[in-house]
């Protein structure tokens, strides 16, 4: 006659996990988390870089209501440099963005800046994906930086010879076709302008940076153009802050330099001419 107590204690057995079967489910575990979390790394950087887009969209269409409530010509995109104990661009007249975003712990100078009655908000002027923070040497604490963008150069920048000051001068050779702002690379990022060659520069530094864009969405950046559309640019070759200045490097790097000049705004048929 069976034990009652003894077929309990076998059915209690035979119901419990066994050490192979646990190392089994936890081996599956382990391979559905390897396949699952890849994907949700591109899905986060995906999103990153959509609100990065939204962002410069944001950014392009405030510049083109500022345009439009002055007479055509485009926000000021200058600074003033400041020789002395705090060398670095300082707050202009006027500016989109005025300020040295290596210095500035707090969004002042943002909201100081023409735009930002046009936007409302800071956090339009930051990249998601920017993970550059400063330290506030009052606290000691940690900040992110306030700003990731800057704007080309050539639309209305004193520091530039022949820069096109008007939306109508911007708009050559059309206006989806001429690129505004830009994610910058987090070491090239200083004031707020965007420096940049022509292909056909005549001092020689046509294939030289003065500044470099970012390369932080997959190796690529969020570039707008004057008609307020977005664009995101993958590049062909990673991009390594060297300095300003810095001749393009010929694995590919050059290739994307010849890329961003060729949407630079057309220039006045007398900037070509040579000679009396």
């Amino acid at each position: 006659m069976d034990c009652p107590v003894a077929n309990r204690v076998r059915e209690q057995d035979s119901a419990a996990f066994t050490l192979i079967e646990l190392l089994v489910v936890i081996a599956i575990v382990a391979v559905l988390a390897g396949l699952l979390l890849p994907g949700l790394g591109r899905a986060k950087q995906a999103g990153l870089a959509a609100a990065c887009q939204a962002n410069l969209r944001q950014l392009q269409l405030a510049s083109l209501s500022y345009t439009h409530d002055h007479g055509d010509v485009l926000p000021p995109n200058s600074y003033v440099y400041v020789m002395g104990e705090n060398d670095g661009p300082e707050l202009a007249a006027a500016s989109w963005a005025p300020g040295d975003v290596t210095k500035d712990i707090t969004t002042s100078n943002l909201v100081a800046g023409v735009l930002f009655r046009y936007l409302g908000s800071v956090g339009v002027f930051r990249c998601p994906a920017d993970r550059t923070v400063l330290t506030d040497t009052n606290t000691g604490r940690l900040v992110p930086r306030t700003r990731s963008y800057n704007l080309s150069i050539w639309l209305n920048c004193d520091l530039a010879e022949d820069t096109r000051r008007t939306l109508a001068e911007a708009s050559r050779p059309s206006p989806a076709d001429v690129f505004t702002f830009l994610d910058t690379h987090e070491q090239s990022c200083v004031d707020a302008t965007f420096g940049t060659y022509r292909p056909d520069d005549s001092t020689g530094n046509a294939d030289c940076w003065i500044d470099l864009p970012a390369d932080r969405h997959n190796q690529g950046a969020n570039l707008s153009f004057v008609d307020g559309h977005v664009e995101k640019w993958r590049w062909k070759a990673p991009k390594r802050f060297e300095a300003w200045g810095a001749p393009a490097r010929p694995d590919g790097d050059l290739a994307d330099l010849k890329r961003l000049q060729s949407k630079l705004p057309e220039l006045p048929s007398h900037a070509y001419v040579v000679g009396p």
